[in-house]
């Protein structure tokens, strides 16, 4: 499944590819101006991919992640 970017801002990875996550686990954390977001993980898997190095600008709707079940 992708995991999308809620808003724009700059991203911080809390997990790294091959990397197990449980249903909430923090994936992200999306920043902007004096706002974090936190990106959880809708269900368990694996993930798969990043899509972004961190501390690099994403838009809303930027494919962050990809997690596998």
């Amino acid at each position: 499944m992708e995991i999308c970017a809620p808003f724009a801002g700059i991203i911080r990875y809390h997990v790294h590819e091959g990397q197990r996550v449980d249903t909430g686990d923090n994936l992200a954390t999306i920043e902007t101006v004096k706002l974090e977001a936190p990106v959880p993980a809708p269900g368990p898997g694996t993930v798969d991919r990043v899509h972004a190095q961190d501390f690099s600008d994403v838009l809303g709707g930027d494919v962050i992640v990809e997690v596998r079940p």
